[in-house]
């Protein structure tokens, strides 16, 4: 069983940055960042391997960046240069486990 919970939203100005925290309990391999805003669907954000590789969506590409610390069983999305469309519910999943997400809004 493995639990997972996100944390690190909040509001921020457009450009401005957050990062987001997601730690586990229980062992974890590959851990993703997706999100949601209202009225669309889930979508992917970025992803990360126990080898450390890693992936992303096109709208996170050169401006967010997914890291872990094995030490503290946590996996991080740092989210440079933010727009209002990054605005949305953001969850961690290790499939078939999800986190309760965590809210950012991007707004001035």
């Amino acid at each position: 069983q493995v639990q997972l919970v996100e944390s690190g939203g909040g509001l921020v100005q457009p450009g401005g940055s957050l990062t987001l925290s997601c730690a586990a309990s229980g062992t974890i391999s590959y851990i993703a960042w997706y999100r949601q805003s209202p009225g669309n669907q889930r979508e992917f954000v970025a992803h990360i391997t126990t080898g450390g590789n890693t992936d992303y969506a096109n709208s996170a590409k050169g401006r967010f960046t997914i890291f872990r610390d094995s030490a503290k069983n946590s996996v991080y999305l740092q989210m440079n240069n933010l727009k209002p469309e990054d605005t949305a519910v953001y969850y961690c999943a290790d499939p078939p486990y999800w986190g309760r997400g965590t809210q950012v809004t991007v707004s001035s």
